[in-house]
């Protein structure tokens, strides 16, 4: 059940993401299609973005964590590849990044179910 709401949380987050307008949106503007791009963001950042994180960890430390925006957008961008989620650009990827971070943070912090 938690894994439910989790993706629900998640989706909400990528549609607030794809309303303000920092470069991302969807093909089809529709729940089918922004469920699927939930899940394929979701699955991005559980598999891939950890290993993309290990693979680039030297120049992450020279760069003080910057270098983990980066990370993100090209977490962000892969997923659009295989999602009915669309990026405009680079800089597309590491806003909408940030600001679907930023937003779903702000979401698990205001449902989270009491466990700490």
């Amino acid at each position: 059940m938690n894994l439910l709401i989790r993706w629900a949380l998640n989706a909400l987050a990528l549609w607030l993401t794809v309303q303000v307008g920092v470069g991302v949106s969807l093909a089809r503007p529709d729940l089918g299609s922004l469920l699927i791009a939930a899940l394929v963001v979701g699955l991005v950042n559980a598999v891939v973005r950890p290993v993309m994180v290990i693979l680039t960890l030297p120049i992450t430390v020279i760069t003080f964590g910057l270098f983990l925006l980066v990370v993100n957008g090209l977490a962000l961008a892969l997923a659009s590849v295989i999602s009915p989620l669309v990026v405009d650009g680079f800089w597309g990827a590491v806003w909408g990044a940030l600001v679907l971070s930023v937003i779903s943070a702000l979401l698990s912090r205001l449902f989270r179910d009491g466990r700490t």
